[in-house]
């Protein structure tokens, strides 16, 4: 049991009251035979995390207990919120003179009040405030004041005068500067630009997802210094690979290449299948100033006029990258596969390669399609063995019931200047799903390994959905006229996959396509082994990514040190609570970085249509609620009609079919309709339409 497990274990039961903080260190020392000083600072850890509270002087509980309770502070722009606790069914409802001062995305500690409608709650703590904030400058008075871009925030809040004095309606990062009373003003650290400038708005959802594009300064020094060639120093001891041809594939635009196949023919039609992956650990050691802003950053985010990267650019497109013709240190997973696709021998080692070739999706699909040029037909013979085992791979993907959401994903194109003037659906291929094909083999593999070893780690885990979703998901299908089977007492992955075959080629395929991806859980990092229901695979990790993605990162440090025999003692231990720490962050950035890119997509779709107003679409309807229907275009561009632009009718919702009826109209998903755009606002990213007829 890992440490924290059990200070909490005991002080869940014993009744206990100390003096002072130390006296509770020394009390937990004795009872767990541990150093005074580790105890210290993982209770003070704990406390900061609002895993324990000081309930009142001398007396700590572990959270939630005791009518006390941590979670998220959702703000209202009335004043009032509600905090979101994880595994509460129903959020917790925070009055307006209640909140202690709490703004929108605190996290907090609440006294919840039972009464007749529920729960209702104050904030008695803040655990993690939200430091920074973007917005307006407006100028009330004589004093200015910065207008949030947050909705949820109920106030302006009032900008300190400094030196970075902001001009009136300019866009604007300040710092946060909270008094006990619970006043909050700021002070701007950053001026982003005209409020009205598509560009300083997509900077504003940027920091206001608190990502930077500059990395501190001592990160940068450290990963120009490591930016150097391979040294036989740290070739030694490693599997040489430099002899054997292995190459990159990724898109046109890709920067850095952190991974690499190999491919060979064995008897029996088998296969040796090579996964090459940088070997960032090497280099990003555990605490040094690379691994704190890659522990805080936690992936790489994609947006459609820049990447910020997890690692500066010596790590990320420097010695780390699998460049072509130049040696890398790589940890490997070579896999032997039979002719049925199995894995019946296998090996993770340290290596050192020097890819052959650098190639893009493109290139490989000519190949594939025998119309290879001149660079990659040089590896015609090991593409084509490549995509003979791929689709293998992808029958047993099938035959096992995983699950094929082919969501498209949009792809923008831009001016000389950097505006946008284009979206549309991002090509995939079969050189991309023989890579996808890949990957997830290595993954699984690897996270196999170390379950089978239960040794420290953090898996890539996908629970089953609930009965209760799956339910409304087959309702909504029967409402679409769909005869669905019926509903097992075990949901499996083949039984979501049966759904969705039911709906393949109609008009709602993508629609109906993204209601049932809604109805499974999100897929999340833990340091236990819970399977990955999507994949339908019992084991499945994050492996392959180390330089976009920290969980990646965190495991092939776990690999490397066990592979070195280090894994034992204390280092055992600092490893157990160190995965639950990576997994629980790692989930939190990934989901922040989403919400940041969805955002900015959103952005760039509302300013590519507001010079069409007026015109007229072909349009699907993709969600219907009890105000309107939304619908999108065949650009990925989506909007609302309300329900009063609809025509006039007694319209009835009904949710679990999902469709909105009158008694003349009835709009329901993946019917197909004319609009006409009304409105596109960069502001909100909000879009409009109303029926074009």
């Amino acid at each position: 049991m890992m440490l924290k497990e059990r200070i909490k274990e005991i002080l869940s039961k014993d009744s206990l009251v100390f003096s002072k903080p130390d006296n509770l260190f020394l009390f937990l020392a004795d009872a767990l035979g541990k150093k005074v000083e580790s105890i210290s600072t993982e209770c003070k850890k704990m406390l900061d995390r609002g895993e324990l509270y000081e309930i009142r002087k001398g007396k700590y509980i572990v959270l939630p207990s005791h009518g006390f309770v941590k979670g998220k502070f959702i703000g209202n722009a009335k004043g009032y919120g509600f905090c979101e606790v994880e595994g509460f069914e129903d959020d917790i409802f925070i009055p307006g003179n209640m909140t202690s001062g709490a703004i929108d995305g605190d996290e907090v500690v609440v006294k919840v009040f039972s009464t007749d409608g529920g729960k209702d709650g104050q904030v008695v703590k803040v655990v993690k405030p939200v430091k920074t904030l973007t917005g307006r400058v407006v100028k009330i008075s004589k004093n200015l004041f910065l207008e949030p871009d947050n909705p949820r925030i109920s106030f302006k809040i009032s900008i300190l005068k400094t030196n970075k004095c902001p001009l009136l309606n300019q866009k604007v990062v300040v710092r946060l500067v909270r008094r006990p009373s619970g006043k909050v003003s700021g002070e701007v650290i950053e001026v982003l630009g005209d409020a009205d400038d598509v560009k300083s708005l997509e900077l504003a959802i940027i920091r206001e997802h608190n990502l930077y594009e500059q990395f501190p300064d001592e990160a940068e020094a450290l990963a120009k210094k490591l930016n150097k060639p391979v040294t036989a120093k740290q070739k030694a001891g490693r599997l040489d690979l430099t002899k054997t041809v292995c190459f990159t594939i990724d898109g046109e635009d890709a920067k850095d290449f952190d991974d690499a196949v190999s491919i060979s023919a064995l008897k029996d039609d088998g296969f040796e299948l090579g996964v090459h992956i940088a070997d960032v650990g090497e280099f990003v050691k555990k605490g040094n100033a690379l691994d704190e802003v890659a522990f805080e950053r936690g992936t790489s985010t994609y947006f459609p006029t820049s990447v910020l990267p997890m690692l500066p650019v010596d790590i990320s497109n420097g010695i780390c990258s699998l460049n072509e013709g130049v040696e890398r240190l790589t940890l490997s997973c070579i896999m032997k596969v039979d002719k049925e696709g199995k894995v019946f021998d296998y090996q993770i080692k340290e290596s050192i390669i020097k890819s052959s070739a650098r190639l893009t999706y493109t290139q490989v699909y000519a190949v594939m399609q025998g119309k290879a040029d001149a660079k990659a037909g040089k590896f015609k013979k090991q593409i084509l063995l490549m995509a003979r085992l791929a689709k293998i791979l992808q029958q047993n993907r099938q035959k096992r019931g995983a699950l094929d959401l082919d969501i498209a994903e949009p792809q923008f194109v831009f001016d000389e200047n950097g505006y946008v003037v284009g979206v549309e659906k991002r090509e995939r291929n079969d050189a991309h799903r023989l890579i996808e094909e890949f990957m997830v083999l290595a993954n699984e593999t690897v996270a196999k390994h170390y379950a089978l070893k239960q040794l420290p780690f953090v898996y890539r885990v996908h629970e089953k959905p609930t009965n209760e979703k799956i339910k409304g998901v087959l309702e909504f299908l029967n409402g679409l006229g769909i005869a669905c089977p019926a509903q097992p007492k075990n949901i499996t992955p083949s039984f979501v996959q049966k759904l969705l075959d039911l709906i393949k080629g109609k008009s709602y395929e993508e629609a109906a396509n993204k209601i049932v991806l809604r109805s499974l859980q999100k897929a999340l990092y833990k340091n236990q082994n819970l399977g990955h229901f999507g994949l339908a695979l019992e084991y499945y990790c994050h492996f392959t990514s180390p330089i976009r993605r920290y969980p990646d990162l965190t495991i092939h440090r776990f690999i490397k040190d066990d592979l070195h025999g280090r894994l034992t003692g204390e280092k055992l231990e600092e490893a157990e609570e160190f995965s639950m720490e990576s997994a629980e962050q790692s989930s939190v950035t990934e989901r922040n970085s989403e919400k940041a890119e969805r955002e900015v997509d959103d952005l760039w779709r509302a300013y590519l249509m507001k010079d069409h107003v007026g015109e007229t679409f072909d349009a699907t309807v993709v969600s219907v609620t009890n105000y309107g229907i939304f619908v999108g275009l065949d650009n990925s561009v989506e909007g609302l009609i309300r329900i009063e632009n609809l025509p006039t009718d007694g319209y009835l919702f009904f949710e679990r079919s999902m469709e909105l009826k009158g008694q003349k109209h009835t709009y329901k998903i993946g019917d197909r309709l004319k609009v006409k755009l009304i409105s596109s606002n960069i502001f909100t990213r909000k879009v409009d339409f109303v029926p074009a007829n």
